[in-house]
């Protein structure tokens, strides 16, 4: 038996709506929900079109001259736009008949691409339980016939296995969100022996060791200790009949242990440090759960991916910034600070899952307007911008 995709009714008219344009194939991301049950696509993007392809269009078509690395930049981008609970899970290919026989190769050989790149920029530790299969999505744009197959990920031999994909209107209507705000205090010693421009690696390490604790945290969940294979909703009422936005959602308050480890002996360290980073704020997270039974397990899961993604993503969005418009030589100052951006959440037309993104103080809403375009292929209202937090940094 193969999976089975839950496919948000929009997803389906916006892949036909693309299909009208192919020449000769464009290419994108599918972004959902994976669960042991059963998986969720709650939107389809393209790729961005890249400005010399205009040039590159004039000889005959041919899918070998794909651009991997832009598509898996694109993957990298949309990941940071996505709260917890939501991940890229798998790659789609609109294409004229003539190139089809060759789409099945390519799109293989992408899904292990993107999610090599993802991985890597992972600081979480994937859990057994997680769903290593990720989807290719072939349709023809003269038959309009739909492919769908799945590959491990985990296997690089992984062979293609078919699957189901299944519309369905208002997919996410009653779907779960929790959210919290986590108070950020970490101090990162900077190794004399690490040379000045290993800020952002010695970052990225310091940002290990947190999410480490992040992990063992306990997890209140409006005000309770649930067990892990408790049902989300027990013990509340379910909302039924309402296919409008009815999302329930649950406050959640995280208790990160004051000592780590077992053992009531440890060990100290003396380094020597020429420095360090400190990261201080409070930021807001949020996930979001399908509503078949989920596990408090699940939600948890996702909640504590959306905190450590969401610190790492915009360490990572200050340093590009930083390396942009200041270069990589580094000046020896006795104190710096920079503001790291901040969150901001943008509803979904047609559903009740709000994406995500982040900005600097200076960047105006015609940027972040322009990004949601450029990324996800998504016009968004102004008004509709929601920033959630204040400034940390």
């Amino acid at each position: 038996m193969g999976r089975t995709y839950f496919v948000e009714e929009g997803v389906g008219q916006y892949l036909t709506e693309l299909s009208t344009k192919v020449k000769p194939y464009v290419t994108g991301l599918l972004i959902g929900q994976c669960s042991l049950q059963r998986d969720y696509v709650i939107r389809a993007v393209r790729t961005p079109p890249k400005e010399q392809q205009q040039e590159e269009n004039m000889g005959p078509p041919k899918l070998a001259s794909l651009d991997e690395e832009w598509i898996t930049t694109h993957a990298s981008q949309v990941s940071r736009m996505l709260p917890g609970g939501l991940l890229v899970l798998g790659v789609f290919m609109i294409a004229t008949p003539e190139l089809a026989k060759d789409g099945q190769n390519a799109l293989r050989k992408l899904i292990f691409s993107v999610e090599k790149s993802l991985t890597k920029r992972r600081l979480w530790k994937p859990a057994e339980e997680d769903v290593s299969d990720r989807a290719t999505l072939q349709i023809c744009s003269a038959t309009k016939k739909v492919v769908c197959r799945t590959y491990d990920v985990q296997d690089p031999k992984s062979s293609a296995k078919p699957a189901d994909w299944k519309y369905q209107s208002a997919l996410t209507a009653s779907w779960l969100a929790l959210g919290c705000t986590v108070n950020v205090n970490i101090h990162i010693p900077l190794l004399a022996t690490s040379p000045n421009h290993d800020l952002e690696k010695n970052t990225k390490n310091g940002l290990n060791r947190w999410s480490k604790q992040i992990e063992d945290s306990v997890f209140l969940i409006n005000g309770q200790v649930k067990d892990d294979d408790t049902e989300l909703l027990e013990g509340q009422k379910k909302l039924k009949g309402n296919t409008q936005s009815s999302t329930q959602f649950s406050d959640v308050k995280v208790l990160t242990q004051l000592c780590q480890g077992s053992s009531p002996r440890s060990t100290a360290t003396v380094q020597v440090c020429s420095g360090s980073i400190n990261l201080r704020g409070a930021v807001k997270c949020r996930a979001y759960i399908h509503n078949s039974k989920p596990k408090v397990k699940e939600a948890v899961q996702a909640l504590k991916r959306d905190i450590i993604n969401t610190l790492s993503d915009r360490c990572e969005i200050l340093f590009e910034d930083l390396i942009l418009n200041e270069g990589p030589q580094k000046k020896n100052v006795e104190r710096e600070y920079h503001v790291l951006p901040q969150r901001l959440f943008v509803p979904v037309a047609g559903s009740s899952v709000m994406l995500s993104d982040y900005k600097f103080g200076d960047e105006a809403a015609g940027e972040i307007q322009e990004r949601f375009v450029e990324m996800l292929d998504q016009p968004v209202q102004a008004e509709d911008i929601h920033i959630a937090e204040d400034i940390s940094t």
